[in-house]
């Protein structure tokens, strides 16, 4: 694991591998940012000439790298782009990229803007997540290994480095939970690996099977994992500190492998359904994350484990099933089984007489055609939450959008033999509908948020800032933001 720490040091002279510098457009090439002032003397005046002769202009994400030949300590040098005025999410992208774009060396300095905790904290955070590599398969070829030793340039306490730390190591968690393949991340081996990594951070944990899950009537995750040989489990999780005047409830939706059931997925849609998990994920990650922290607050997180399959045991479009709310629910479409785990996880969340109950899921396919791969949607039973979850993921650097939930497409989940389907008829507004259905099963005066992250969860292309390819641990900070808002009411 990568480590960081500050260091008021002069960055001319701090010995390292490798120095990465900021820089912002500026009228006749590149400008130093606040960070690499000393530098340009060091290199005879003529630093920024030769960046800009490579084409380097300070734009925000660009990179370029240059041997120091003596002229500073460290032998190599890497140029960021900031651009124009960069915010904490932008000092986190550069920080990232330029990480990234180090792995094979072991140490870096980071001299970027960090004259605040939130600038200093930043940029040790994006430094972090842009070391993460996930290699746990990787047998042959030549394999870089990330940076191992970071220091950031701040005059800042170290504790914005301790807290850097914890944020990303419960996303490193959660990336490698997104990243294990189904074969090794079945349900009850997710329940063992959570049980495992809650006790460490000193959760109370406790699984139920599915024997349990039947006897107490969870049928919806009975439902979504009777096809499988694998069976269902749902892992509560539990942080209490004594001081705690607000209790938080998150629920994940934790398919470890979707393949749409008996309403099968085509193959192309298929391959990265391993992720399907990755609201679980999140879950878990934040409330090892708020533990480690020990936030003043009260958090239960709820993991709803299954593994969608098609088989002679598996659920059929039609079939009626019994939530643990009590209310029944027509499968119109196995492929429409997040909902079914998630509505069994609210309904159990709510005994515990939470504050705020929030889900996270990769749930619909509707929320990337709304809202692109990057950009997850909130919907929310109260105005004032749905804004404030948007507002502290922006705040995290995890794009969010608040989305409504029009009255008008509740009649379309009508069932003629139960009280509600699983699915809208109409193609149309999907991601809203899944949210309409969900809070059929939010007890009445209980405020209640709903992520749907299905794009945000995994990046398909190339990495950028921080973000690798796979697993992005995407909302994890967002629900730790959650809880420290919470813990200072």
């Amino acid at each position: 694991m990568t480590t960081v720490r500050l260091n008021s040091a002069d960055p001319v002279s701090v010995d390292t591998d490798a120095l990465i510098v900021g820089f912002r457009p500026g009228q006749d090439g590149p400008v130093p940012a606040v960070g690499a002032e000393s530098l340009e003397a060091a290199f005879g005046g003529k630093l920024a000439a030769s960046l800009g002769a490579v084409a380097f202009t300070g734009k925000a994400g660009e990179l370029a790298k240059l041997p120091t030949f003596g002229a500073i300590a460290a032998p190599v040098l890497v140029a960021v782009g900031l651009g124009d005025s960069p915010a904490p999410e932008g000092l986190r992208r550069a920080a990232g990229a330029a990480v990234r774009s180090l792995a094979g060396t072991a140490r870096a300095v980071l001299a970027l803007p960090a004259g605040t905790p939130e600038e200093a904290e930043a940029v040790a955070l994006g430094g972090l997540l842009g070391a993460y590599a996930f290699t746990r398969y990787r047998t042959a070829g030549e394999q870089k290994a990330p940076v191992a030793d970071l220091t950031v340039v701040s005059a800042q306490p170290g504790d914005v480095a301790e807290r850097a730390s914890v944020l990303a190591e419960s996303v490193s968690l959660v990336r490698d939970l997104v990243n294990t393949p189904p074969s090794d991340l079945w349900p009850a081996r997710f329940a063992e690996l959570a049980e495992q990594a809650g006790a460490e951070a000193g959760l109370s944990v406790e699984v139920l099977d599915d024997k349990q899950l039947k006897d107490a009537g969870y049928g919806g995750l009975i439902g979504v994992g009777q096809g499988s040989a694998n069976p269902p489990r749902l892992v509560r999780l539990a942080y209490s500190h004594p001081e705690a005047g607000k209790t938080l409830a998150f629920v994940g939706k934790g398919i470890t492998f979707d393949s749409g059931g008996l309403s099968l997925k085509p193959s192309a849609s298929m391959d990265w359904m391993k992720s399907d998990m990755g609201g679980a994920g999140a879950v878990l990650g934040a409330l090892i994350g708020i533990a480690r922290l020990g936030l003043r607050v009260n958090a239960v997180g709820y993991l709803c484990l299954a593994e969608n399959l098609p088989s002679g045991t598996a659920q059929r479009p039609s079939d009626v099933i019994h939530s643990y709310s009590g209310k029944t629910v027509e499968v119109l479409d196995t492929d429409a089984e997040g909902r079914l785990v998630l509505m069994d996880g609210i309904a159990r969340a709510a005994e515990d007489d939470p504050d705020l109950i929030v889900d996270v899921a990769t749930l619909t396919g509707a929320q990337i055609v709304a809202l692109g791969w990057r950009t997850a949607g909130v919907m929310a039973n109260d105005d004032a939450i749905r804004e404030l979850v948007v507002e502290v993921a922006t705040e995290a650097g995890e794009g969010a959008w608040g989305m409504p939930l029009p009255e008008e497409l509740r009649k379309g989940l009508d069932s003629p033999v139960a009280d509600i389907a699983n699915l809208h008829p109409e193609r149309w507004g999907g991601m809203l509908a899944a949210g309409i259905f969900l809070k059929e099963f939010v007890p009445e005066g209980v405020r209640w948020a709903h992520i749907d992250m299905a794009g945000p969860a995994f990046n398909k292309g190339e990495p950028y800032g921080y973000t690798p390819k796979g697993g992005t641990g995407a909302i994890t900070r967002t629900l730790i933001g959650l809880a420290e808002r919470h813990a200072s009411i």
